[in-house]
């Protein structure tokens, strides 16, 4: 198959010599954008490979605030073009995966000097009409006072607004998109850093070198540059024309967010939206069970993306502006972990950071080989945006094919084996639980909701054959048992005990030190001939899951 034919739907990338791949599409970046445009391409039957540097979701997609929200603090900004299709898209998201992602419920309590009543009442009636909602409840107004959502407040807040938005697992979010595409014929490559990508007369010519130092090289017919906030870096650096063009000429605003993770400051499942002494927002939402998740922070990055570490001036303001509404304050000395995310976004001159568009932009270079490059871009727009991309890729190529995402699960998302006549998407795994319990009487309900919450009916593969837990393996840290971290391994790409911990699952929160440490000597324990059995099946692996 030379660079010029396309190949039937569902085929992979072709090896067309010992480490050489040729396909019609490489998508560069393994966050959550790059994943789900590989989704989409693969869905569409082109032949995809995507190349990460890292982990899949290792930097921004797995540092995110984890909501799905329509963002209503853009409306002040005048955003309602971004705010009607994040709304638009939170639904459809929250019916595609209702194992990883949930409706969520935002408290504001109201404070007076900051934002008069009658123009919260106007954006959130904005909120609640600018897209359609089937069954997310719109704004009520409560009474703080004699209300157990005020409870954990100080007294001087007596009203609140609570509208809806929803939460989601950023990272098993990217991993999730990303197994799909493998199911659908696409080569996932982690840690295989895009060396050089060169324009040729017959496609893009580009080198990817691997952890262990071994070299692929890819032949395609369009190139992806969905590198987040190395998007502009990875141009002006890796890719080059054949005549020598310039190929960046936008500029990204590094921006990063940080958030800190605290002891549960309320017990009830509401997240609260506060109104900062200098009119961002914060949120706090309940996290993990026993903590609260507090977020975030815009400040300005001056470096590169590795460079974004959590300032302690950062941790200071948001400790600070909660505790101004807070009953029991929040001190820098309570955060339990902390984590800070790199937003690229698109420069437009704003002076504040917090007034920088959140919206994407799609750039097409059309003279010579394709090169599509995403600038920008939030969490709960990426379906859309990876629709769009599709559609550009499809336009480049003279080959326009169907979408298909808008009603289609993700991997786990289908509970219709499980439950009978899959409703409310909320309602719906709250049965899969209760399920999954009445099937396997030996486990008991936190790692029944923790597998069903993670995996969903892909759990089944973890099951295949476990009569108890005997069957599992040995336990190396609490509930995480070996059946689990050979799964993760073979299946989702995870290769060290941070990959496991903080983003396929969250327990090194819940793990102390020996506890996470005694997850990666399982890590590095595993014997070459084990690895490199896994590296051999696991495509199998993940073709076999497809068809389930």
């Amino acid at each position: 198959m030379n660079d010029q034919q396309s190949s039937p739907a569902g085929a992979s990338a072709a090896e067309t010599a010992p480490g050489a791949i040729d396909c019609d599409v490489l998508v560069v970046g393994g966050g959550i954008n790059g994943c789900g445009i590989a989704r989409d391409l693969a869905g569409r039957g082109w032949r995809v490979v995507l190349a990460e540097q890292d982990d899949l979701g290792q930097h921004t997609s797995s540092a995110a605030s984890k909501l799905i929200h329509g963002g209503l603090r853009y409306l002040e900004y005048g955003e309602f073009k971004l705010v009607r299709k994040a709304l638009a898209e939170r639904e459809v998201l929250l019916r595609s995966a209702p194992h990883i992602m949930r409706s969520l419920r935002f408290v504001m309590p109201h404070d007076p000097s900051m934002r008069p009543e009658w123009m919260i009442r106007a954006g959130l009636f904005l909120y609640d009409h600018l897209a359609p909602r089937d069954w997310l409840p719109g704004t009520e107004v409560v009474n703080l006072r004699d209300h157990a959502l005020g409870a954990s407040l100080q007294p001087q807040y007596k009203r609140g607004f609570v509208y809806s938005d929803g939460w989601v697992d950023d990272a098993r979010l990217v991993v999730l998109c990303a197994l799909d595409a493998a199911e659908r014929g696409a080569s996932i490559l982690p840690r295989a850093r895009c060396m050089e990508a060169v324009r040729m007369p017959s496609g893009w010519h580009a080198r990817l070198q691997r952890r262990d130092g071994h070299e692929v090289v890819v032949k395609a017919r369009a190139l992806v540059n969905a590198a987040g906030p190395w998007a502009e870096a990875f141009l002006r650096t890796y890719v080059r024309a054949a005549d020598g063009e310039p190929l960046a000429k936008r500029q990204l605003r590094l921006v990063q967010g940080s958030h800190i993770v605290v002891p549960a400051r309320f017990e009830h499942d509401h997240a609260y939206i506060f109104q900062g002494s200098d009119r961002r927002v914060i949120f706090a939402i309940p996290y993990e069970g026993r903590y609260t998740l507090i977020g975030t922070t815009d400040t300005e990055l001056r470096g590169t993306p590795e460079q974004a570490r959590v300032q302690s001036r950062e941790v200071e303001y948001l400790c600070r502006e909660v505790s101004r509404y807070f009953r029991r304050p929040v001190e820098p000395a309570d955060v339990v972990w902390s984590f800070v995310g790199v937003r690229p976004l698109l420069d437009d001159a704003a002076g504040n950071p917090a007034a920088v568009t959140r919206d994407y932009f799609l750039e097409v270079q059309r003279q010579g080989a394709p090169l599509l490059t995403v600038w920008g871009g939030k969490l709960t727009t990426f379906r859309k945006l990876a629709e769009e991309a599709a559609d550009e890729v499809g336009d480049l190529l003279g080959e326009s094919r169907d979408a298909w995402t808008r009603t289609a699960s993700l991997p786990g998302g289908d509970l219709s084996g499980w439950v009978d006549q899959p409703q409310q998407p909320d309602a719906d795994l709250a049965r899969f639980v209760s399920v999954l319990r009445q099937r396997h009487p030996w486990m008991d309900l936190p790692l029944a909701r923790r597998w069903a919450r993670q995996y969903g009916s892909r759990v089944r593969e973890l099951l295949d054959g476990v009569t108890g837990r005997a069957d599992l393996g040995q336990e190396i840290a609490p509930d995480l048992y070996e059946a689990e971290l050979r799964y993760l391994r073979l299946v989702e790409w995870a290769q060290t005990a941070d990959d496991v911990l903080w983003r396929r699952t969250k327990l090194g929160l819940h793990y102390n030190a020996e506890q996470r440490a005694a997850v990666g000597h399982w890590f590095d324990t595993v014997s070459a001939a084990g690895l490199r059995q896994a590296a051999h099946t696991s495509s199998e692996a993940r073709k076999h899951l497809g068809r389930q």
